[in-house]
């Protein structure tokens, strides 16, 4: 599948035409977030885009205008629909360009057909453009279907600042987690203070297993800081106002997964923050991921 190398500011992305996924990211010859083989498996859909829902539709169903969808079920294990329809299809590049040394950008699309358990036609263009603060990702979804439509998106990227991710720093100026059960399930919302989940002050991750969602975002902002130095990943709270953290404790998988979220997990059940696109509506949402320097 074909890959697209854009240059700017300093930073070299390569972007998938598979998931439309940011493959690799460097800032110099520093990697910013976890890749992966050209030719092999996407691991725990590292950098792709999730639409038209991110995480989890617990047990592959809901109920929206009225009428009940089953959703195939893709993480077996715990019998939920998991991270949308895209993250494994191919997306096609409508345009690519590359400045060295100063900006780059490459525009993927893909067309979401009706579909068993989405029976909506959703048409998504993904923009990854390069410069000097950064890679910025746009992803912008239009029902061009003729009915309503339920709709959600998050990025998926795994950040870098070291080999291990127990030496990360972890910054979450965040206040509300949501508590799952054992299936990840969401149960019920909670306040960070006086739990181990709490970062809003920068400190070391150690062995603090995380795999939640969090809510009441201060600034839109998640930084870590390893022994390769300092990523953060910026947004508008305001389009995304939930984010999922997960350590990969327990997947054998390096980096620090940080993905800003439209709404929470299980919101097509829930309906809470849910995005309801009527036929011709459009819903955007931008994030980026750059070095910082604490100096």
């Amino acid at each position: 599948m074909p890959d697209h190398t854009i240059l700017g500011g300093g930073y070299h992305a390569t972007i998938s035409e598979r998931g439309g996924a940011l493959r690799a990211l460097r800032h110099g010859s520093r990697d910013l977030v976890t890749s992966w083989p050209p030719d092999g498996p996407i691991p725990y859909y590292s950098g792709t885009v999730l639409a038209p829902w991110p995480n989890r539709v617990v047990g592959g169903t809901y109920v929206f205008g009225g009428r009940r969808h089953v959703l195939p079920v893709n993480e077996p294990d715990r019998g939920h629909a998991l991270h949308g329809l895209v993250s494994d299809r191919v997306w096609e590049c409508a345009e690519v360009f590359s400045a060295e040394d100063d900006h780059g950008f490459v525009r993927l699309t893909h067309m979401i057909e009706p579909t068993a358990g989405y029976p909506f036609k959703i048409a998504l263009e993904v923009l990854h453009s390069v410069a000097a603060d950064g890679l910025t990702t746009t992803l912008t979804a239009q029902n061009v279907g003729d009915a309503p439509a339920p709709y959600g998106c998050a990025p998926h990227p795994w950040l870098l600042a070291g080999p291990d991710v127990r030496e990360y720093e972890l910054e979450l100026p965040i206040e509300r987690m949501l508590i799952t059960d054992e299936s990840l399930a969401p149960v019920t919302l909670k306040d960070v203070a006086g739990t181990p989940y709490d970062f809003r002050a920068s400190r070391a991750l150690g062995d603090t297993a995380i795999d939640n969602a969090f809510t009441s975002i201060g600034a839109g902002r998640v930084r870590v800081r390893g022994p390769e130095g300092g990523v953060e990943i910026t947004w508008d709270p305001a389009v995304m106002p939930w984010v999922q953290v997960c350590t990969g404790t327990y997947l054998d998988h390096r980096g620090l997964a940080v993905e800003p979220m439209t709404c929470p997990p299980d919101a097509f059940n829930s309906e809470a923050d849910l995005v309801v696109l009527n036929p011709g509506d459009k819903h955007e949402a931008s994030w980026t991921i750059a070095i910082f320097d604490d100096n």
